[in-house]
């Protein structure tokens, strides 16, 4: 009985956080991906850049979905740079990849151009489960 206890004692209190240089990697990668889907990605959609506007006229869904598209990429662009929300905005940033795929590939015709945002897709859901720990954070948070 004793060494089932410290069993489950021992595996109670390790830590998911990642080590040293693995965390270094992890916010290298936050930062880079936060500002691209800041900068390049989201504002775009949101201040009515021509290729945007164009890319979303095609998929046919009216503007609605540009601005809505735009918010989500920014918000989990700024996700990635808070402590707190990286988990849930690296999930939530792998989800948005994986649909923009889709839509290059079914509603867009240019399957060519998905494999770039299925990688995203499998970069955020590293990072997601490497801050895992900020899901109970961010929970916590919304709770409150």
């Amino acid at each position: 009985m004793t060494a089932i206890a410290a069993t489950q004692t021992a595996f109670t209190t390790t830590s998911t956080t990642p080590g040293k240089t693995r965390n270094r990697v992890l916010w290298t990668l936050q930062i880079v991906f936060g500002l691209f889907f800041i900068i390049a990605s989201g504002l775009p959609k949101l201040v009515g850049q021509h290729d945007a506007v164009e890319a979303f006229r095609q998929i046919g869904w009216g503007e609605w979905f540009r601005y809505f598209t735009g918010v989500v990429e920014v918000s989990g662009g700024i996700g990635l740079l808070v402590p707190r929300l990286t988990g849930p905005a690296a999930a939530g940033l792998s989800i948005t990849t994986v649909l923009a795929a889709a839509t290059q590939v079914f509603l867009l015709g240019a399957p060519a151009l998905a494999p770039f945002p299925l990688i995203l897709a499998v970069m955020f859901a590293w990072i997601a489960w490497e801050r895992r720990d900020s899901f109970a954070t961010f929970t916590k948070l919304v709770r409150h």
